[in-house]
C-alpha cells in the first residue's frame, strides 16, 4: 500500500519537465560573473512581487535571516505575530545572528493576525539609552501555524500604513504567499506592497527541490548577496537549481487545486465527527486528544502527518491526487475511534 505523505509541501517530486530543465540549464559561475538562469530567476520573481530585485537562496530559513540581518542591529527588538515561522522555527537566528530581540504579538485580529493599534502599541517610542529600540516589523504570509490563513492585500496596506508610521522596517515571510494570492484572488504585487524586503519559496507547494527568493530593492539586494556568502549560501552552477525554480513558477495557476483538495479532506473529516475548520488554502489543523499517539496510528494506516501542538497538519500539494484525498478518507475511516480516544477513554474534541 502506497504511503501518503501530508506532511508538508516541501516532500514533492521534481516533474518530468523540471528534471528535463535541470538537466538542460545553461550555467556560469553565480559566485564570480552570475549565472544567466539564476538571474533570469531572481528577476522574474521580483517582477511578479513588484519590488526592483532579488536574490536566490537555499533556503527559506536563510532568506529570512538575510533580512533580519539587513534590518536590524544588537539592541534592537523586532515584531511578528505569535507563532510566527521566524519566531520559533528558525532555532533563534534572529536573535543569535541578526542580534535582533522578538516580541510575539498576539492573534488580537483573528487566527495569525494582528491589529494595527498592536504596531502602534508595541512600536512604542524611544526611551532611554539603555532601552530596546524597536525596528521592524515581520509579517507572515500564509500564516503557518494559524492554519495557511491569508492576510488580505487591506489589512496587510493598513499594517504596513502603521509600521512606516512608526519608523519601522518591514519584512514579509511569503514562503506561501503564492498560496495566499491564490486563495485571495489577489495580485502578488499587492500583497507584497510596502514590505522592504520579501520572501518566497520555490519548494513550498511549487515543486522546486529547494530554493527561496529574497527581494527587494537593488541596493538592499546588493548588501544582501554579501550576506548571503557571509552565511555560505553562495552557489556556483545555480543554473541547475535556477532551472526547477522557474518551471515551478509554472505551477502558480493550479495552486487552487490543492486548495481545492484540503476542503475536500476537510470535509470528509468532518463527516466522521472530527471537529475541522474550513481552510483557506492548503494546510488542514485537525484537533485530537493525543497528536503524537494519532500520528503513530496514522502511520499504521500509511497516511503520513505532522503534529502541530494539539492537532494534526495535513498540507496537500502537488504530488497528491484527488484520488489519493479518498485513498486517505478511506484509510481513516476505519481507525477513528483511535483517534479520538485517549487512556483516559473517549472525550469530545475541541
Amino acid at each position: 500500500m502506497r504511503i501518503l505523505d501530508f506532511r508538508s509541501d516541501t516532500v514533492t517530486r521534481p516533474s518530468p519537465e523540471m528534471r528535463a530543465a535541470m538537466a538542460a540549464a545553461e550555467v556560469g559561475d553565480d559566485v564570480l560573473d552570475r549565472d544567466p538562469l539564476m538571474d533570469e530567476l531572481q528577476c522574474r520573481v521580483a517582477d511578479l512581487l513588484g519590488k526592483e530585485a532579488g536574490i536566490w537562496t537555499p533556503t527559506g530559513c536563510m532568506a529570512n535571516l538575510i533580512a533580519l540581518m539587513l534590518h536590524l542591529r544588537p539592541g534592537d527588538r523586532f515584531l511578528a505575530p505569535a507563532q510566527a515561522h521566524v519566531l520559533g522555527s528558525e532555532l533563534g537566528t534572529g536573535a543569535w545572528l541578526a542580534g535582533g530581540m522578538p516580541e510575539a504579538l498576539p492573534w488580537e485580529g483573528g487566527p495569525g493576525r494582528i491589529t494595527p493599534m498592536q504596531v502602534w502599541r508595541a512600536a512604542g517610542n524611544p526611551g532611554p539609552y539603555d532601552a530596546l529600540r524597536t525596528t521592524l516589523l515581520c509579517l507572515e504570509n500564509t500564516h503557518h501555524f494559524a492554519g495557511g490563513a491569508c492576510l488580505t492585500a487591506a489589512e496587510h496596506h493598513a499594517l504596513v500604513e502603521q509600521a512606516q508610521a512608526k519608523g519601522l522596517k518591514v519584512h514579509l515571510d511569503g514562503a506561501r504567499l503564492w498560496h495566499a494570492a491564490a486563495a485571495l484572488g489577489a495580485s502578488l504585487e499587492a500583497l507584497a506592497w510596502g514590505a522592504d524586503t520579501v520572501s518566497v519559496c520555490l519548494s513550498k507547494g511549487l515543486g522546486a527541490p529547494m530554493g527561496s527568493v529574497l527581494c527587494g530593492t537593488r541596493d538592499t539586494v546588493a548588501q544582501a548577496r554579501r550576506v548571503r556568502k557571509m552565511l555560505g549560501g553562495g552557489v556556483g552552477q545555480g543554473g541547475v537549481v535556477a532551472a526547477a525554480g522557474l518551471v515551478a513558477l509554472d505551477y502558480l495557476p493550479r495552486l487552487p487545486e490543492d486548495h481545492a483538495k484540503a476542503r475536500r479532506l476537510a470535509k470528509g473529516l468532518r463527516a466522521m465527527g472530527f471537529t475541522v475548520p474550513e481552510p483557506q488554502t492548503n494546510i488542514l489543523l485537525v484537533p485530537v486528544p493525543d497528536a503524537p499517539a494519532a500520528v503513530s496510528i496514522l502511520e499504521e494506516a500509511k497516511v503520513r502527518v505532522l503534529p502541530v501542538g494539539g492537532a494534526l497538519r495535513f498540507i496537500t500539494h502537488r504530488d497528491l491526487s484527488g484520488a489519493d484525498i479518498a485513498a486517505a478518507l478511506a484509510r481513516i475511516q476505519p481507525i477513528t475511534d483511535r483517534l479520538v480516544t485517549t487512556w483516559e477513554g473517549s472525550r469530545p474534541m475541541v
